[in-house]
């Protein structure tokens, strides 16, 4: 794409393809937290400083093998951003880090202890067929050991991916399966063979690989963070609305 046809989209033609593909009100609320976030940080005294900004950079450089200087105004061009545009963008998201931090930092631990069952984990596989007929025979013949758990998921599961992965699904928690399937699998014994469960995407087998205990890690602290710091967004979002006081 040349630079001259780029230059050719204009504001209007990006707010109406927004409108069309129905992400105008996704751009509007994310241009009003930014506002709440602004708002909030001034209330507070939090700043954010340069050199916070220049370790972002450096970072980001660092995962992106920017190394040279040109290397990096190549790439801004390519995204059609200048370097003001990209330093607003990490200053934006470090001061909405250490609002969100300022906010509910304190509160992690207790929130963690109050739904500590929401972050356990486990490591699944499973093979999802379309009959139960089938869910039913490889079952038997995986319990007869006339084949492997994993060969059946990759000769006869319906899913390109898991059929390269032999039936490996993820690291998973309870929200990211089905209510059926979570209340099962997370009461089942590590190599257990469960199933057939039927879906709306079929039948499944399963096998839980690993038990992977709640454990209020990095990973986790900042999981439970943005989703506290989301939620509070989206309700002072909704109190200004309706004050229309942004």
């Amino acid at each position: 794409m040349t630079d001259s046809f780029r230059a050719s989209v204009d504001l209007h033609e990006i707010a109406d393809f927004l409108k069309r593909e129905l992400k105008m009100k996704e751009v509007c609320n994310q241009i009003f937290y930014q506002k709440l976030v602004e708002r909030a940080s001034q209330e507070r005294n939090i700043t954010v400083t340069e050199d916070d900004i220049q370790a972002e950079a450096d970072r980001q450089r660092l995962a992106l093998r920017l190394e040279k200087a040109s290397d990096t105004l190549a790439w801004l061009a390519d995204q059609m951003i200048s370097p003001d545009d990209w330093e607003a963008g990490i200053r934006d998201r470090i001061l909405a880090q250490k609002l969100s931090e300022a906010l509910f930092g304190s509160e992690v631990e207790k929130y963690f202890a109050q739904n500590r069952l929401e972050f356990e984990r486990i490591l699944l596989y499973q093979i999802v067929v379309p009959y139960e007929r089938l869910a039913r025979e490889l079952l038997y013949q995986i319990e007869e050991e006339e084949i492997s758990f994993y060969h059946a998921a990759h000769l006869y599961d319906i899913d390109d991916r898991r059929r390269t992965m032999c039936g490996y699904e993820g690291k998973l928690g309870r929200t990211n399966l089905p209510p059926q399937i979570a209340a099962v699998v997370f009461g089942a014994t590590p190599g257990e063979l469960l199933g057939p469960i039927a879906t709306e995407q079929g039948y499944h087998l399963l096998k839980v690989e690993e038990f992977i205990p709640a454990e209020l890690t990095p990973e986790c602290r900042q999981e439970i963070l943005q989703r506290m710091f989301k939620n509070w967004l989206a309700s002072e979002l909704n109190y200004a609305l309706s004050n229309a006081s942004l």
